[in-house]
């Protein structure tokens, strides 16, 4: 009897001891899986195609000194962007424009960089200076002959982007040509339109100007050459700025606004420069 009452007491002690193990372990899964979770975190942008390269340099950048933070991109368009954030269907918005008005009361745009596209020709060609106007009217087809802005007596050639290019489309939408250019050749990348450009004595094309280099002429805009202290400054007018928008109503999580802090400050201008923007002044 005594031995049966031992072993009674014995297994009792086990059962509670295994159950005490199990309950700690399931506690130690419990608050492990909580820490991951709550230090695996999400940022989400959506928005402007032509910053495609800006945020990936900078979210890859950003990731190596914060591993369990991802930084997501959706390229929409700005508009889609700008509706998307307005809405909480993501983070921080991408606009390769600035806000309208309507936008402007609930929203707020930081411009994290600027698009500069310089205006290029053969090196060949006597024109230095072009207006904004001229560019446009060459590309619309209205100025179809160099001799007509200072040069020789040839027929012009344009070279762009094919349709999908964010710098055509920034290109088009300084020079308020959307949807009336007349190409002769639509490139799928700047370095083409620089070759392109460098091989035909009559071409005409545009670049982000951190992709140009000395095959080609750049022509300063209104006496205006697309130097880095220009665009920042404004002087420079084939430009346009890459905006990061967020609601005025609503703080950021800590992770954005984390993202936010390092996309906008100095550390991340060199990122920017080799994204082929130019970063803002400071």
């Amino acid at each position: 009897m005594k031995k049966i009452i031992t072993f009674v007491a014995v297994l009792a002690l086990l059962v509670g001891v295994m159950t005490g193990c199990d309950t700690d372990n399931s506690s130690s899964k419990a608050n492990t899986g909580g820490k991951k979770s709550e230090n695996s975190q999400t940022v989400s942008t959506d928005g402007s195609t032509s910053m495609e390269k800006v945020i990936g340099f900078l979210s890859e950048a950003y990731l190596e000194e914060n591993e369990n933070i991802k930084v997501t991109y959706n390229p929409t368009g700005s508009s889609s962007g700008i509706q998307a954030v307005s809405e909480g269907r993501c983070d921080i918005g991408l606009a390769s424009r600035n806000l309208k008005d309507e936008e402007q009361i609930n929203l707020t745009a930081t411009v994290v960089a600027i698009d500069g596209i310089g205006i290029v020709i053969n090196s060949d060609n006597p024109v230095d200076d072009l207006s904004v106007e001229q560019v446009g009217r060459i590309y619309a087809g209205e100025i179809s002959n160099w001799k007509d802005v200072g040069g020789k007596d040839a027929p012009i050639v344009c070279i762009g982007r094919e349709a999908a290019s964010g710098t055509r489309d920034g290109f088009e939408e300084v020079t308020n040509t959307k949807n009336k250019c007349k190409y002769s050749q639509e490139l799928t990348s700047t370095g083409d339109v620089v070759q392109t450009v460098a091989g035909n004595p009559n071409a005409i094309g545009y670049a982000s100007v951190a992709s140009v280099n000395d095959s080609v002429k750049v022509v300063s805009i209104e006496g205006v050459e697309p130097t880095i202290e220009a665009i920042q400054n404004g002087q420079y007018k084939i430009q346009r700025n890459f905006v990061l928008v967020t609601k005025k109503d609503a703080s950021l999580s800590e992770a954005a606004q984390d993202f936010f802090d390092f996309a906008t400050s100095e550390q991340a201008d060199n990122l920017i420069t080799q994204a082929g923007a130019v970063p803002i002044k400071r």
